[in-house]
């Protein structure tokens, strides 16, 4: 690939061009429920009255979902803005590698079946529960499943893990009741045993990212692999003793549960087996992938490990290769921003906390690890507090902002991307006042570095990858109107991404007369990088989705 080609209408700030991303910060469609509209925002007001400002998708096809019914996320967010394009993510390939049956004629599927054979042994299926399309469908692991049954498999263990999410936060008994029916019809011929073995909620067990917890990897192992912990006979009698013991318990927080018969573990993880970790998305599955196939695993004792075949959905890892053996190709994202941006000599500086220090890396950079550059980048990772997000709504936002406003005033960086996850990882805990909180801290910090931008002579862009805070009431789907909390008797919390639009300001403060809107029309945050590129002086790639503004 070559350089940008440098703008003959536009040569770019004598500062930075920031691009700030507010995680989860949407435009609410519902005055209640919004509690981005219901926080104290002075400075996103000003934004708001002052500046180039529009709105962009962030869900659906603007993202590379399925259909628009579904919630953009993170992950798929992080790369649109990223690669300035838009590609077929996780759950499409998924969906389309299952209609194809391309995923069942793979030489992966293959051998993990045909090992189930020779050993006669147990196929495990480990994953998050739900039909958020975020991490997995269970539609995709009931096709995996009949699958299973078709080709002669027996046995079939699954190890849920309870959403409360990407979904409603008690809904958990809706999708255990339909798999054990499901499942009733596999056996009632009495050829086969699908079962429950074990599970948990998403943010106790399993499912860390980012090397941030791996006490929570360490638990899942016990209790997937090991079979060790709490016994129950049925996953129902689990998920209803929990939420009796700790009324108002939401899904993603439920402890792990071990079902048993005759005070055995049912379905223990053995040499022999094969095991499928069925998430498509890629930063809660990469620690279970690597204690699964790591030989010297730095983290937790896991005991005597298994010999089994093990695969994951995705390769969630393309640099590193995790895992070594993956059921579905992830989408081949070429040519980012960073990349060409190192290629036109632009130092850069990528930052933010754990919780989300992968996706204005990682993700950013089209799912790949490492930098381009060394020379011309910097990526700091501000560690996150293990900490319910709840318990500390404003998270690193200062010390984010403090390492950023410092970087600015260096002048090292022509380009800083930076991420707030705030609005988002509080968003999902449900907590309205938590909420409120978090997006009060994400204006602050806006505010100072504001002051920043405008003193170095630099601009800033302002946006979010997908909305969280800005829908936080379940609704009626007959009426529309908030659902009522039978705990609390007020409006029941909405734990989920929404499908609302997100904001997009331009903030030029020295060559606000230089840049207005574009004529383009109907835009997404992939929208965002041809914008970065303009901004800076450039002319974005002909295939980048156009840019939000004209500068020059």
């Amino acid at each position: 690939m070559e350089a940008l080609k440098k703008s003959k209408k536009f040569a770019g700030p004598a500062g930075p061009v920031v691009l700030v991303i507010m995680d989860g910060v949407g435009i609410g469609k519902h005055e209640e429920g919004d509690f981005v509209r219901a926080a104290s925002t002075p400075t996103m007001d000003w934004l708001k009255a002052n500046t180039v400002n529009s709105q962009l998708k962030a869900h659906g096809r603007a993202v590379g979902l399925p259909s628009d019914e579904d919630m953009g996320n993170s992950e798929v967010g992080h790369n649109a803005i990223g690669c300035g394009r838009v590609f077929d993510q996780g759950a499409q390939l998924v969906n389309n590698a299952i209609a194809s049956r391309s995923i069942f004629e793979g030489a992966v599927w293959k051998e993990l079946i045909a090992n189930c054979r020779a050993n006669q042994s147990t196929l495990h299926f480990i994953g998050l529960f739900s039909d958020g399309n975020v991490h997995s469908h269970i539609d995709q692991l009931k096709g995996m499943l009949n699958e299973a049954a078709a080709e002669g498999i027996a046995r079939v263990c699954l190890h849920p893990l309870l959403d409360g999410r990407d979904v409603p936060p008690t809904s958990a008994l809706t999708y255990i009741d339909d798999i054990e029916a499901f499942f009733g019809e596999k056996n009632a011929a009495g050829k086969t045993q699908f079962l429950i073995a074990s599970g948990g909620g998403r943010m106790v067990i399993t499912m860390d990212r980012y090397n941030a917890n791996w006490s929570m990897v360490e638990l899942g192992w016990k209790t997937h692999v090991k079979g060790e912990g709490r016994f129950f006979a049925t996953a129902r009698e689990a998920i209803e003793t929990f939420r009796n013991e700790k009324p108002g318990i939401i899904d993603q927080d439920l402890p792990p549960f071990v079902i048993a018969k005759n005070g055995k573990a049912v379905g223990p993880i053995v040499d022999g087996d094969s095991v499928i970790y069925f998430n498509f998305r890629g930063d809660r599955a990469i620690e279970m992938s690597r204690a699964f196939e790591e030989d010297n695993l730095e983290y937790f004792d896991r005991g005597s490990r298994p010999k089994v075949k093990y695969a994951g959905m995705m390769e969630y890892d393309g640099d590193l290769h995790i895992p070594k053996k993956f059921l579905v190709e992830p989408p081949a994202i070429d040519r980012t921003l960073d990349e060409y941006l190192i290629k036109s000599s632009v130092t850069q500086l990528a930052i933010s906390e754990t919780q989300k220090y992968g996706h204005v890396t990682y993700f950013f950079n089209g799912n790949r690890s490492g930098k381009f550059s060394d020379t011309l980048e910097d990526y700091i990772e501000i560690p996150s507090d293990i900490v319910p997000f709840e318990q500390r709504p404003w998270m690193k936002g200062a010390e984010i902002t403090d390492r950023v406003i410092a970087a600015i005033e260096s002048g090292k960086h022509k380009f800083i991307r930076l991420n707030y996850p705030n609005g988002d990882m509080v968003g999902h805990t449900g907590i309205f006042e938590a909420v409120r909180i978090a997006v009060e801290t994400v204006d602050l910090c806006l505010a100072r570095l504001i002051e920043a931008v405008k003193k170095a002579g630099g601009i800033m862009v302002i946006s979010a990858d997908h909305g969280n805070a800005d829908d936080m009431y379940e609704r009626s789907k007959k009426t529309g109107q908030p659902a009522i909390d039978p705990h609390t008797g007020g409006p029941q919390a909405k734990t989920s991404h929404s499908l609302n639009p997100v904001p997009v300001y331009i903030y030029a403060p020295a060559n606000k007369d230089q840049i207005k809107l574009s004529d383009a029309k109907d835009l997404g945050i992939a929208s965002l990088a041809a914008t970065c590129i303009k901004l800076l002086g450039f002319e974005p790639p002909a295939d980048y989705a156009p840019s939000i503004v004209d500068a020059g």
